[in-house]
């Protein structure tokens, strides 16, 4: 498939440029800061710009992909910038003017509805720690479920560096316990195989790992 993605000089966006190439994906990336890909840059569709400031760029990074994945996300900063509420609607304007439908878009668990399945003692993290980027990330999907894509949310919890391991948990609600983690391998993995997997197609969906 052709995809675009987006976020992918984060430490989860690189797992997915390593993946999607081992599937085969024709891959496209959007990216302010290009020397940032390093040797991942190879065999890639390198464009520069800021998602939520170069809409031509944006446009044409978009253009002729069968999907967009997104990874994006401000790494190890506890400051939001809005980063999120302003990047959806430049991606959903992109996409809809290009004629993409399909959108497979990375959150957080304890975003929106998911709260309800998140343990104790990360719920006080979050509260203390990660406000603003739960705002920002709520807000941004307000309007992506706003919007008549095939888009698909999907919610990992605490992430780590581990490797692959395939045995995950999947679904729209999971009894978590402790402080769940997900490794970015497994969830790179998770999220390129929603490209062609459309059960969780406009809805959101929590992954741990098991």
């Amino acid at each position: 498939m052709k995809v675009l993605v987006l976020g992918a000089t984060g430490e989860t966006g690189l797992q997915l440029l390593t993946q999607a190439r081992e599937r085969g994906h024709d891959i496209t990336v959007l990216v302010r800061h290009p020397e940032r890909l390093g040797t991942g840059a190879a065999g890639l569709r390198v464009l520069t710009g800021d998602v939520t400031r170069d809409q031509r760029a944006l446009a044409a990074a978009v253009r002729g992909q069968n999907a967009v994945v997104s990874a994006l996300g401000v790494g190890r900063s506890l400051k939001s910038g809005g980063l999120i509420a302003r990047a959806v609607p430049a991606i959903l304007n992109a996409m809809q003017s290009e004629g993409v439908r399909r959108l497979v878009f990375t959150s957080a668990y304890g975003v929106g509805e998911t709260w309800r399945d998140v343990p104790p003692l990360p719920r006080i993290l979050i509260r203390l720690l990660l406000r603003d980027l739960y705002s920002d990330k709520r807000a941004g999907e307000a309007v992506l479920r706003d919007s008549d894509l095939d888009w698909t949310l999907v919610y990992p919890t605490t992430l780590t560096n581990g490797h692959r391991t395939g045995r995950c948990q999947v679904g729209e609600r999971l009894a978590l316990r402790g402080i769940p983690k997900i490794s970015r391998a497994d969830l790179a993995d998770f999220l390129l195989s929603q490209l062609d997997d459309h059960r969780f197609v406009r809805t959101g969906v929590l992954i741990s790992n098991a």
